[in-house]
């Protein structure tokens, strides 16, 4: 099993564990003690994501990190990452370890989630936190191209070796950060970098985005009454903050707050501050 888990000096190591909840072999973390909160990275990143916030959420929380189906060490039939399947396979992992998470942070792709569970209600969940949430479709172009690309690419044995081969610079993974908005420090570029060479983990990135739809939940955004906060980064440049504003807008309870100078991963740029906001949220009646 020692195999199946991320290197001895991976952020977290110390908690992780595989769990077997079919169709996966879900590598979760989890540390705290207290009511239960569920991290959901976004696509392409791990669990190791929210390192910076998990000691902020763990002094008073039970915190459970996921590596989403296909990511990380989370291994994962490869037809199995639809929004709609990834959220209930979520859930069905949750009852399965007696998980109750009231509170859920999502990231990225992983506000998605969080918003699906919600709308799914599968498992009672009391607030949500989406930070800088990916919750459209691809526009123009590469609404029809990118999808198609990336299903062409995951259905090609030979997509991940090739890429992830390709990927091995630090200074690869500090250019795409950088147009997402976002600064990290070189021990976290170091991570990006390590995942990237896996091909695993390549493969289910890909074949997450060739799966991926958002339609059936941004139509149901109006009817997930579940108190939501949006946190999202000012600089962000793969998600600008007026999806934010508009998914806000169409919710019954939620509102947005903007953090002015951080991009795209802003619970890694910002932990204390986006830490402050959850811990305001939480404490509001």
């Amino acid at each position: 099993m020692k195999g199946d888990l991320p290197p001895d000096d991976w952020p977290g190591r110390a908690t992780s564990r595989i769990v077997p909840s079919k169709p996966h072999r879900w590598h979760v973390q989890v540390t705290g003690e207290g009511p239960d909160v569920l991290l959901l990275h976004g696509a392409g990143a791990s669990s190791h994501s929210w390192a910076a916030l998990i000691p902020h959420l763990a002094r008073d929380h039970r915190v459970i990190a996921l590596d989403l189906p296909g990511h990380g060490w989370t291994r994962s039939p490869r037809g199995r990452a639809r929004l709609v399947d990834v959220a209930a396979d979520i859930a069905n992992l949750c009852v399965q370890e007696g998980w109750a998470p009231g509170l859920v942070i999502g990231h990225s792709a992983g506000g998605a989630v969080s918003l699906e569970l919600a709308r799914q209600a599968r498992i009672a969940l009391d607030r949500l936190v989406i930070v800088n949430g990916a919750l459209e479709n691809f526009r123009g172009a590469a609404g029809w191209l990118f999808p198609v690309l990336a299903k062409a690419l995951a259905l090609n044995p030979l997509t991940g070796l090739l890429i992830s081969q390709g990927g091995r610079s630090a200074q690869q993974v500090r250019s795409i950060l950088s147009s997402a908005g976002t600064e990290l420090d070189e021990a976290a570029l170091s991570q990006y970098a390590r995942l990237i060479q896996r091909r695993a983990h390549v493969d289910g990135t890909l074949a997450m985005m060739a799966q991926w739809s958002l339609d059936d939940l941004n139509r149901a955004l109006p009817q997930i009454a579940t108190p939501t906060l949006f946190i999202h980064g000012e600089k962000d440049g793969a998600v600008a903050a007026s999806v934010a504003e508009r998914a806000a807008g169409l919710m019954p309870a939620a509102r947005l707050v903007t953090l002015p100078g951080v991009g795209h991963l802003a619970h890694e740029e910002a932990p204390d501050r986006v830490a402050a906001e959850i811990a305001q949220f939480t404490a509001t009646p």
